[in-house]
């Protein structure tokens, strides 16, 4: 694997603590600013809708840019939009904060894994995925709960002048080892009408809803596992960064195993990783009350969880092998969708007065329908074959391979 791929990797920890660290946070930083817990989780949806308009729209509007320098200058952005958070005085601040970082963070995604992939032969794409991803594993090692332990005896502030010091760090690591692209000329310029294309065939409609049920599924309950468990599991405080880490360690277990059984078994990794974290999810839901089982289903739905996002990755990336920044900017932005729906709607179960253990039944629902979702997405696949409709560039070149890869779908489907 191509170090510039664990660069990126390294550059996704500080994105990925960004975005996951407030499920530790959301009691310090509601008591701070005077708001409800439901209130306060609507920062992760704030970060959530950033990134699903910032990633189709920065990527369009960097088509044509040199890749290294776009990811340059989204690291910057990020990291001012941390310290922006850090010294925010109202909650409204602290808002429009999430969303300058998330739109900053959504386009490093798109742009990066875009380069992350054309740094790899096809066969090896859901690996490389998952080493970007395996930054967000990692961020929920270490990174969410280093946060969740910084807000508690430092303040939450701490926190966010914490990334911001992790978003320095990345920056430097792109400017060193990933590696100069020129900017494309002529026939070979990317054109945005022709990499729309890709939105007519319901192949990529279908992967992206299942991204989407699968993240909001995860992430309805991930939002406020930290006062389910106190709340609920009878936990003390000082426990939710670390099982906010056992859920880190799952999800890395997960990103890597789901990584290596991908580029093999991509719809089986995708169905049977959605199965499980409906399961998961329903488990959690049925003993709450219990601190050793919340703990250890915590620990299982990181893994769950984990375990299919290299493949939902790959999936998006080999339907529209031609329009690969839209191919990643679709996909971020999906993900994005149910992280924006799923913590709104156990938001709403919370205010109902059902309780915790209900946001996880909401989750459970969610993983169900996306598995349904992934059944019908592999039915279509087997009946029609590889996507029909292929983004290609005005070059002739570009028109011959992707005929090829239509000729050919054992060249860019599993």
């Amino acid at each position: 694997m191509p170090l510039a791929v664990y660069v990126l990797g390294l550059s996704v920890f500080a994105l990925g603590t960004s975005e996951f660290m407030l499920s530790g946070l959301l009691q310090p930083v509601a008591r701070d600013m005077g708001v409800s817990i439901p209130t306060a989780g609507l920062l992760i949806s704030a970060f959530a809708i950033g990134m699903v308009v910032g990633a189709p729209v920065l990527a369009a509007a960097t088509l044509r840019l040199p890749r290294r320098t776009t990811l340059m200058a989204l690291l910057a952005v990020f990291g001012l939009g941390q310290i922006a958070g850090a010294v925010a005085p109202s909650y409204g601040v602290l808002f429009a904060s999430r969303v300058v970082s998330a739109l900053a963070c959504a386009g490093f995604w798109a742009v990066g894994a875009a380069v992350a992939v054309s740094l790899v032969p096809v066969n090896a794409r859901a690996k490389a995925m998952a080493v970007m991803v395996g930054g967000l594993s990692i961020a929920n090692i270490a990174g969410v709960p280093a946060g969740a332990f910084l807000g508690q005896h430092a303040g939450w502030r701490a926190a966010f002048w914490a990334v911001a010091g992790l978003s320095v760090v990345g920056l430097v690591g792109v400017v060193a080892l990933v590696p100069r692209t020129e900017v494309p000329t002529g026939d070979d310029q990317p054109r945005l009408r022709a990499e729309l294309r890709i939105y007519r065939d319901r192949q990529v409609w279908l992967a992206l809803a299942a991204t989407a049920l699968s993240g909001g599924a995860v992430f309805c309950l991930f939002s406020y596992l930290g006062p389910l468990l106190t709340d609920v599991a009878g936990l003390d405080e000082g426990w939710v960064p670390t099982v906010l880490a056992l859920f880190g360690v799952g999800a890395l277990l997960g990103t890597v195993i789901g990584g290596r059984i991908a580029d093999a078994h991509l719809f089986g990794t995708m169905f049977w990783g959605i199965v499980a974290s409906t399961v998961v999810l329903s488990a959690l839901a049925l003993t709450a009350h219990s601190a050793v089982a919340a703990v250890t289903l915590a620990l299982m739905l990181g893994f769950t969880a984990f375990f299919t996002a290299p493949a939902l990755n790959a999936r998006m990336f080999n339907l529209a092998n031609a329009a690969p920044t839209l191919a990643g900017a679709t996909n971020t932005s999906a993900f994005n969708i149910g992280n924006t729906v799923g913590p709104w709607l156990g938001g709403l179960v919370i205010d109902a007065g059902w309780g915790y253990p209900a946001v996880a039944w909401t989750g459970a629902a969610l993983a169900g329908t996306g598995a349904a979702t992934t059944a019908a997405a592999m039915r279509v696949h087997r009946a029609e074959g590889a996507s029909r409709v292929i983004a290609t560039s005005a070059s002739s070149a570009g028109r011959e391979a992707a005929h090829d890869l239509a000729a050919d779908p054992s060249r860019t489907t599993r």
